[in-house]
């Protein structure tokens, strides 16, 4: 199933009479490799005078094969015969005679674990094999295969199953085997399966072994992809900037039993359906009512990138060993780094001419590895022009306010508005020259999106309402990858740096 352009290419062959001496199989586990291989040995034994209807499952080899006693067939499990000994063994016995059939066909499963010697030993007989004698070797691992392996052989490449043919497959044996399951359940292990026909079979068995009609809930709850109070919990933390919430969450959930790859997956999973949400495609998301209406409630809280930085976090803490010692170690790790990182979504203050001056100058040393260098502000007259204020400049409203005030604005803008919101989301930089209201973009398509009359005027008023100041609003292009400090004027050099890709490695008074 799901490999029709290989069972097109060998039906052909068999029509033709132009079966080759030797296949490699490879792809991913549970995609049909040995089975195809058999059916192979099947077809190319069978003595049925048409050969395009070939394997007819009637003849006495396609009976032999199927109740596995067919002689012919000898299946190898390299895993468990990885020496040059065994190999040699076999090429001493390949030049036999069939008993049977037309031809001995050798599968050769997890080839891939067959040592150097081992494969060497198998070259000659793959370049050079007898006339009746066929290979078929398998691997989920191609890349291990040596070059001169590769080079003897047909190669098919088996692809991961759609999730609707394992849908389609899975309706047919509950039909057959009359289990009770809803459709959703069953693509949700479908997808759980990940392409795999005999995992998706597998947790199949393991669902109706519960003796329960399988549902979306039971299956999640199995699986262990429902989403725990604990993800919600963590998010939130994330969502209030409170550390100490999401720590005491993490271990609550470790302390009540919950395996800490398992938590961090559930986690990324949760991310994954914002990610969709934000995109467009909740239709996607699988997930009960309550925490689809919870999702859709973050998905307006947090930015796309937001949710792409914290995916990766969890994701290295899902795959991550160092925590063998520590199990929670991952996931604080985690949870640190997404909390620690500034957010992209988080505008930055780029200068606060109204901040006290009694802050200290920044010094930005140079990192010679990357050629970037910056203007060590505690030094030269230059810097110290930068940091200090201007008094012509000075505003009713700092930066630093409107900063603090930014997320909560732009979640109050009304449903009608969710594009405004969404790119005051993606506002990277903030700075206050003056009356003038500077916002930082990361390219000059979000700048022309919001540098838009209405949507200026919103801005405007949202100031308005919250800070009863009246201000403009410029919008610019910058690149700027970290907070530049309070007190540097933005076209001063350390600011330049820094929007220009520098970084700051050292801060001192």
């Amino acid at each position: 199933m799901g490999q029709d352009h290989i069972v097109t290419t060998l039906t052909n062959a068999i029509k033709v009479d132009r079966v080759g001496h030797a296949y490699l199989f490879a792809g991913p586990r549970g995609t049909g490799k040995t089975t195809l291989a058999r059916l192979l040995a099947k077809a190319v034994n069978c003595t049925n005078p048409d050969a395009a209807k070939r394997p007819d499952n009637t003849c006495e080899n396609c009976k032999a094969v199927n109740e596995n006693r067919f002689l012919d067939l000898i299946e190898i499990d390299a895993a468990s015969n990885t020496s040059v000994d065994d190999v040699r063994d076999l090429r001493d016995k390949i030049n036999f005679s069939p008993s049977q059939g037309k031809y001995k066909i050798y599968i050769i499963d997890e080839v891939h674990m067959l040592s150097m010697a081992a494969f060497n030993a198998l070259l000659k007989t793959l370049e050079e094999p007898p006339p009746h004698a066929i290979f078929v070797l398998a691997t989920t691992e191609i890349h291990k295969i040596p070059a001169t392996v590769l080079s003897r052989c047909q190669r098919h490449e088996f692809r991961r199953v759609p999730v609707d043919e394992i849908v389609a497959n899975l309706k047919h044996i509950i039909k057959a085997e009359n289990i009770q399951a809803d459709d959703d359940a069953l693509i949700q292990i479908a997808r759980q399966a990940t392409g795999g026909m005999r995992d998706a079979q597998s947790l199949l068995d393991q669902l109706s072994s519960t003796g329960e009609r399988i549902t979306l809930a039971l299956a999640q709850t199995v699986l262990g992809t429902a989403t725990s109070q604990s993800v919600l919990d963590v998010l939130n933390a994330v969502n209030d900037h409170d550390p100490a919430h999401g720590l005491e969450s993490i271990h609550k959930a470790l302390d009540a039993g919950a395996d800490p790859r398992s938590l961090a997956r559930q986690i990324v999973e949760y991310l994954r359906g914002l990610m969709l949400i934000q995109m467009g495609n909740a239709n996607q998301v699988e997930a009960t009512a309550d925490v689809k209406k919870q999702m859709q409630a973050h998905a307006k809280s947090f930015s796309t990138s937001d949710v792409l930085r914290m995916m990766k976090a969890f994701n290295n803490a899902a795959v991550d060993l160092r925590g063998g010692w520590q199990p929670s170690l991952s996931l604080e790790l985690a949870l640190a780094e997404v909390l620690d990182a500034p957010a992209e979504s988080s505008p930055i203050a780029v200068s606060s001419p109204s901040g006290t001056p009694n802050q200290p100058k920044p010094k930005v040393v140079a990192d010679t590895r990357q050629g970037v260098s910056a203007p060590q502000t505690a030094t030269q007259p230059q810097a110290e022009s930068e940091a200090a204020p201007h008094p012509e400049e000075k505003s009713a409203v700092s930066a630093g306010d409107v900063i603090k005030a930014w997320k909560r604005m732009s979640a109050s803008l009304p449903k009608a508005q969710a594009n405004l919101s969404a790119l005051m989301n993606s506002v990277r930089m903030i700075d206050m020259h003056g009356s003038t209201l500077i916002l930082g973009l990361a390219s000059d398509v979000l700048v022309s999106k919001i540098d838009k009359p209405d949507q200026i005027e919103a801005i405007q008023k949202l100031i308005k309402d919250e800070f009863s100041a009246d201000v403009s609003v410029r919008c610019v292009v910058t690149n700027a990858k970290g907070k530049i400090p309070a007190n540097v004027a933005q076209d001063g050099m350390v600011a330049t740096a820094i929007q220009h890709g520098g970084e700051i490695v050292d801060t001192q008074e």
